[in-house]
């Protein structure tokens, strides 16, 4: 029997707690959370409960019974302060808790503008947790104007939410292109179009000089020079893992909080899972902020907390929703050099990663049938010529036949 406690009750907290229970793991489970709801999904939180087409009950991952039947103890609206890795002790304030194994699955925050920049006016958000859209909700009101800064897949969704919702939407990115960071010109250019059909302005190669505003923003002067007039602001300007804790407590940080193979921190007793964790892949040290990473990884330390002594293996793959569209997207591309590209049926198409010969990644629009061949390819570790690809009269499934 074991005590095991878990610092962070996002997806990757949740995930990990679930599985250690179909493991048959008998111990004691508590699950430590900053925020005072019970763990809950945060992509639809920018979409569809945005969107008023989600109810807060379908957010939640397990409803409340859930915790209650399995005997695990929720700390909500709490927050550690200090882990004591010696003593294998956490302290809650003057409470302190001890564990035999712990686990880190803290996530990460959103950048925020600098006070320097009006960061800290009023009407100024971030899309991050349930308060944080909860907050900003009632601004969304028809022929408002938003300024969007920063063009990566959470602002993009959140301009695609403000133009439903029949607001008018400015989105500046310092960036060359939207999407720069994250995928190839094809797929920026994709979304540059998609966004403009729905009347949102983008001004690439432009950032955010400061905000204006007498306790609230009203306006914006860009840096270009140029000034407009703004009735709220979304930043989505990045993520930063929150590794506080474990610096405090002197485990490794690499680009996050260290893990091996087995998501294991540099403490034999502290894991470590999510969007804080980082891992080693293609011989490169990278956190994943997926979902998907968030629950694979999560689920392999709960059955190496077990015994089961299991590598972590990542497959990557990312979705998101804007208008209409779907994209999927299967593998990383970090390193191309050639793009592949295949058009499919009623204006769906797909961009395939290449280095040299080999298959990286693949982005999907609206084409759920090749973003799955792609995802199977590179998991079988099979790189097909371009010129396979980019033939509309050759069966892709074939190449899945061993």
């Amino acid at each position: 029997m074991s005590d095991i406690i878990v610092i962070g009750a996002g997806q990757a907290g949740a995930s990990l707690i679930i599985k250690l229970k179909k493991n048959g793991f008998k111990g004691s489970i508590t699950l430590i959370g900053d925020e005072k709801v019970i763990p809950y999904q945060r992509p639809p939180l920018s979409k569809g409960y945005l969107l008023g087409e989600m109810s807060l009950d379908r957010l939640y991952l397990r409803p409340q019974k859930y915790y209650d039947e399995n005997d695990i103890k929720l700390k909500l609206g709490t927050s550690v302060t200090k882990i004591d890795k010696y003593a294998k002790k956490i302290f809650l304030g003057v409470e302190e808790l001890s564990y035999d194994q712990l686990v880190l699955t803290t996530g990460s925050k959103p950048i925020s503008l600098p006070d320097s920049m009006g960061g800290n006016l009023k009407g100024v958000y971030s899309v991050r947790s349930l308060n944080d859209v909860d907050i900003m909700a009632s601004e969304f009101k028809r022929d408002k104007t938003v300024l969007i800064v920063g063009g990566g897949y959470i602002g993009l969704e959140a301009a695609a939410v403000a133009s439903k919702k029949g607001l008018k939407v400015i989105l500046v990115e310092m960036a060359d292109r939207i999407l720069q960071r994250v995928a190839a010109k094809e797929t920026s250019n994709y979304f540059q179009r998609l966004h403009k059909k729905n009347e949102v302005k983008i001004f690439e190669k432009t950032g955010l000089k400061k905000l204006i505003g007498d306790g609230r923003v009203t306006g914006a002067i860009l840096s270009d020079n140029s000034e407009i007039n703004v009735d709220f602001v979304i930043c989505g300007i990045g993520i930063t893992p929150n590794t506080a804790l474990a610096e405090m407590a002197q485990i490794e940080i690499d680009n996050g909080i260290k893990t091996d193979k087995y998501c294991r921190t540099s403490d034999e007793n502290i894991w470590s899972a999510g969007d804080c964790a980082s891992l080693l892949f293609d011989g490169k040290r990278i956190r994943l902020e997926s979902v998907q990473n968030a629950i694979d990884q999560a689920e392999c330390v709960a059955d190496n907390i077990v015994g089961n002594k299991r590598e972590y293996s990542p497959q990557p793959w990312f979705w998101s929703d804007q208008y209409d569209t779907k994209l999927q997207i299967a593998g990383l591309n970090t390193g191309y050099n050639k793009i592949a590209t295949r058009i499919g049926e009623n204006s769906s198409v797909s961009y395939w990663y290449y280095r040299a010969d080999k298959l990286l990644a693949v982005d999907a629009m609206n084409d759920p049938r090749c973003y799955m061949i792609g995802k199977r390819l590179i998991e079988m570790g099979k790189s097909p010529e371009y010129e396979l690809i980019e033939d509309i009269k050759f069966d892709l499934k074939s190449l899945l036949k061993t």
